[in-house]
C-alpha cells in the first residue's frame, strides 16, 4: 500500500499544524509541506544565469524559492459534456433480465448516457474543457499544463495532446494522461497543485473523461447497469498564498484489491497468417485486446464504505478542519448506496450531499468534475464553499482532497 503525504493552506493556524508535522519535514510559507534538507534542490531547477535578477544580497536559489513558497491555487473554471444517446433502465430491460425498480433500489441509477459510434472521448473531453476556460476567462494559449485523466483513452499513448490541440493551443503547453480509473480527477487536481505551487504553472486544465461503455459486457446485469459516459474539466491557477484554495489531500493504493475490479488484456486467437514459421517459441507474441470490466461489487462496496470516510477525515484533520466546517460532500458517484454510508458515517446531512448519479450513473474520472460543474451552475456551490471531495475505484486507488470554490 502506498500513501502521500499533503499540502496546508496558510489560512490554518501554524501552532495546529506544527504540532502533527513530523520532523523530518518542514512547513514553507505556502504551507507546501517539504523534506528538511532537499528544498533548495528541489527549487534550484531552471535558475542558471539567473543570479543577475536577484535582489541585492540575496542568491537566485533563495529568489527563485521565495517566489514559488507563497504560491497557491484555487478552482476558478468548470465544464462538462455528455453524449446524446440517453439509455433509460427500461432500454436495458430489453436487452437483459432487469428493470428500472431493480436497478434504481440497487444503485440508485435511473439513466445513463453512452457515446454512439459517431462520437469521440477525445470530442466529449474537449468540448467541457473549453466550457471550463470560458467560465474562468482563460484563453487556450493561457494553459500551461493539460492534464487528462482517463482509463479509455482513443490513443494508448495517450488524449491530451489531441485535446491541446483541438483546443487550439499554439504555445504547446505539456500535456499528458493520468490513468487511475474512479480516482482519476482527484489524482489529476493533486498533480495540477503540485505543478502550480512547485513548478511555476500558472493556469492548468484539469479533465476527468472516460467511455466505459466501450468497456462493458452488456449481457451482464452486474455491470452493464452501472456505467455511463462523459467528461468534466477544471481550471485550476495560481493565486497568492492568502487565496488559495486547495487546503489539503490524502492519496492511497492498494494493488492486493485490483482482483476485485480490473479490466485486464486477454489473448486474440492466433493469426493463422503468421504462424511460427519455425522462429522462437512464444514469437510472433499473440496479439491481445482488453476485455470487459470484471468486478466483485460486494468486496468493491465494502472498501469504499470503509476506505473513503477514512481518507476523508485524515485529509479533513491534515487541513485543521471537521466534518463541521464542510459546506459540501462531493463523491466520485458509483453507487447511491455507497454515497449514503459514507455522508452518514461523516455525520453530513443529505442536503449537503453532491449527487447527479441518477442521471448519468458511473462515468468513472468524469463522475466529480460532471457533479461540481452542474452543482456550480445551478447555483448550489458559491464561492468560497468548502468543498470534501473522494474518488475511489480500480487500482484499488482512493484519495480525498479538501478544497474551496473560487
Amino acid at each position: 500500500m502506498a500513501a502521500s503525504y499533503a499540502f496546508f493552506s496558510p489560512s490554518v493556524p501554524s501552532s495546529t499544524l506544527n504540532s502533527r508535522i513530523s520532523p523530518f519535514l518542514s512547513l514553507n510559507g505556502s504551507g507546501f509541506c517539504s523534506y528538511l534538507g532537499i528544498s533548495k534542490r528541489v527549487f534550484c531547477s531552471s535558475i542558471e544565469g539567473a543570479e543577475k535578477h536577484a535582489a541585492p544580497g540575496v542568491s537566485s536559489t533563495e529568489s527563485r524559492a521565495s517566489r514559488l513558497i507563497n504560491r497557491g491555487c484555487k478552482l476558478v473554471g468548470c465544464g462538462s459534456a455528455v453524449p446524446k444517446l440517453q439509455i433509460s433502465n427500461d432500454d436495458l430491460s430489453k436487452i437483459v433480465e432487469t428493470s428500472d425498480e431493480w436497478i434504481s433500489a440497487r444503485t440508485g441509477i435511473r439513466n445513463r448516457h453512452v457515446l454512439s459510434v459517431e462520437d469521440s472521448l477525445v470530442g466529449l473531453a474537449t468540448e467541457a474543457a473549453r466550457n471550463a476556460l470560458q467560465m474562468a476567462n482563460v484563453e487556450p494559449d493561457d494553459i500551461d499544463l493539460v492534464l487528462m485523466c482517463t482509463s479509455t483513452p482513443e490513443d494508448l499513448f495517450g488524449s491530451a495532446p489531441q485535446i491541446q490541440r483541438a483546443l487550439g493551443c499554439t504555445r504547446s503547453p505539456l500535456s499528458y494522461d493520468i490513468t487511475a480509473a474512479c480516482s482519476g480527477f482527484l489524482m489529476g487536481l493533486v498533480s495540477a497543485a503540485c505543478h502550480v505551487r512547485g513548478g511555476g504553472f500558472q493556469n492548468v486544465l484539469v479533465i476527468g473523461a472516460d467511455a466505459l461503455s466501450r468497456f462493458v459486457d452488456w449481457t451482464d446485469r452486474g455491470t452493464c447497469i452501472l456505467f455511463g459516459d462523459a467528461a468534466g474539466a477544471v481550471v485550476v491557477q495560481a493565486c497568492s498564498s492568502e487565496e488559495d484554495g486547495m487546503f489539503a489531500f490524502d492519496l492511497h493504493s492498494d494493488g492486493d484489491g485490483a482482483r476485485h475490479l480490473n479490466l485486464s488484456l486477454g489473448h486474440d486467437k492466433i493469426d493463422a497468417a503468421i504462424g511460427s514459421n519455425g522462429a522462437v517459441t512464444g514469437f510472433p507474441p499473440r496479439r491481445q485486446s482488453y476485455s470487459c470490466i470484471n468486478m466483485n461489487g460486494k468486496e468493491v462496496f465494502r472498501f469504499a464504505v470503509k476506505c473513503v470516510p477514512q481518507s476523508i477525515e485524515a485529509a479533513l484533520q491534515k487541513a485543521g478542519l471537521n466534518g463541521s466546517n464542510i459546506d459540501w460532500l462531493l463523491l466520485h458517484q458509483a453507487n447511491q448506496r455507497i454515497i449514503d454510508a459514507v455522508a452518514t458515517r461523516l455525520k453530513v446531512p443529505p442536503e449537503q450531499v453532491l449527487s447527479n448519479l441518477a442521471h448519468y450513473g458511473n462515468t468513472s474520472a468524469a463522475s466529480i468534475p460532471l457533479a461540481l460543474d452542474e452543482a456550480v451552475r445551478s447555483g448550489k456551490v458559491q464561492p468560497g464553499h468548502i468543498i470534501a471531495a473522494s474518488g475511489f475505484g480500480a487500482g484499488l486507488t482512493w484519495g480525498s482532497s479538501i478544497i474551496k470554490w473560487g
